[in-house]
């Protein structure tokens, strides 16, 4: 079968749900990896065929595409921070805000005139996007990376793998205080980040169904009348264990931007930034302890 007239079906199924540019996306997403092929050869070789067993993978690609189903999940993997991560229905895929933090720690701590070993935490670290990207992009680090969720260790585990990472990981939750110093007895961070949960119930009606029906609600949802209850825990958490003069880093609602800021601010934290994503949403917060 000629791949422009497969890209061609993709279109005819598929437009109407998602949009010309995001159908070719995906189809050339299938191209590379199914195929190995990047995207410019259909260009080049506009008669390009391919045989029926390649044809059956892109048609069981555009059955599950017609149901929503994340492009992420149905290939099994997807990019984070020039890496390849591995996806599945127990773990979040990592977006372009998360990117825009890890770039945002990456920079700062890159910059230091201390080139000492520094330890860092994630916490609800899901596929391990963040953990593994400052562990791979960071120097002289030590990265401890938790979840409440067993299936997303899992996972986050095999993406360290494959990324050539040594992270250590650890299944708690970050809510439950009486585990803090049977998990971390002895140890203060230099940094700690979170991407916790932060959707409200209430904003499900702004969630795309692709997400809704596919993700991990653990990771996505929390109660309206509570909606800062892991922000809560973990400025509490640092408060401990963090080292002084050492960093918090969150991303946030962008609808509770101050209200998350005041946490730190409660919390006698210092150089609290309120920050912008490339979209013009505030997305992501920091503070420093303060050196008494």
């Amino acid at each position: 079968m000629l791949l422009k007239d497969l890209q061609h079906i993709f279109h005819k199924e598929l437009d109407i749900i998602y949009g010309k540019d995001e159908v070719d996306s995906f189809f050339f997403l299938c191209l590379e990896h199914y195929l190995n092929l990047p995207r410019f050869q259909l260009a080049l070789e506009p008669d390009l065929t391919i045989v029926k067993s390649e044809t059956d993978s892109f048609f069981k690609v555009l059955e599950h595409l017609k149901q929503e189903k994340p492009i992420q999940y149905i290939l099994g993997e997807t990019e984070f921070y020039g890496l390849t991560f591995k996806v599945n229905e127990h773990v979040l895929i990592p977006r372009q805000e998360t990117e825009e933090l890890v770039d945002l720690i990456i920079k700062n701590h890159s910059e230091r005139k201390d080139k000492s070993p520094i330890k860092i935490l994630d916490i609800g670290t899901g596929s391990g996007c963040i953990a593994i990207s400052l562990a791979k992009n960071l120097p002289d680090v030590e990265v401890y990376a938790l979840d409440v969720s067993k299936e997303a260790l899992a996972v986050a585990k095999q993406n360290a793998e494959l990324n050539k990472v040594k992270i250590n990981f650890i299944e708690v939750s970050i809510l439950d205080e009486s585990t803090w110093n049977s998990n971390f007895k002895n140890i203060e961070f230099d940094v700690v980040v979170s991407n916790p949960p932060y959707v409200r119930e209430l904003e499900k009606v702004e969630i795309q169904p692709n997400v809704l029906d596919n993700e991990p609600h653990l990771a996505l949802f929390v109660e309206n009348d509570n909606p800062l209850i892991f922000y809560k825990a973990i400025t509490n958490f640092a408060i401990h264990k963090l080292k002084a003069n050492g960093s918090l880093y969150f991303e946030i609602n962008q609808y509770l931007g101050e209200e998350t800021k005041q946490l730190l601010i409660d919390a006698d934290f210092d150089a609290i930034d309120l920050l912008k994503d490339l979209n013009g949403n505030y997305r992501m917060l920091k503070g420093q302890k303060k050196y008494y």
